[in-house]
């Protein structure tokens, strides 16, 4: 991943996905890399997996909790694309995730295209607890 930072940057200096899931530093790299109960993903084309198409967070389900979304960040140049919807069925597809059936987001409340994103691919909107909304997926853990 630190060979991932200098694109990742360059991303977060779209003004819009630097106020959604902004701002980065340093000390969120570190904790990222040290993490064991996660990791970020970088979503690829296979024609061309040297150009970074989405960058998905996931946490990984414990005995307490699901699997759990934490950012997804599309290329500000590829926004409203449908890569989004693409990234997220693949980490959710992906074969190399440990066990866990369920998934979860937390989306703030206002991130009104973070909100209208998961309810446009089926998740299900819950409860509101310290500003940010729940969506849980489908039981056919994908999107639809």
């Amino acid at each position: 991943m630190p060979a991932d930072w200098p694109w990742i940057q360059d991303w977060f200096t779209d003004e819009r996905l630097n106020a959604e899931l902004g701002p980065l530093d340093v000390e969120w790299l570190e904790y990222v890399l040290a993490d064991p109960g996660g990791v970020e993903l970088v979503v690829t084309d296979p024609a061309a997996p040297q150009v970074p198409l989405a960058l998905v967070g996931v946490v990984w389900a414990t005995a307490e909790h699901p699997h759990t979304i934490t950012d997804l960040a599309v290329s500000p140049a590829l926004r409203g694309s449908g890569i989004g919807r693409r990234a997220l069925a693949a980490v959710l597809s992906w074969d190399a995730h440990p066990p866990g059936g369920d998934w979860v987001s937390y989306v703030a409340t206002d991130n009104p295209a973070a909100d209208a994103f998961f309810r446009a691919v089926g998740w299900h909107p819950g409860e509101v607890d310290d500003g940010m909304r729940v969506y849980s997926a489908p039981r056919q853990r994908g999107v639809e």
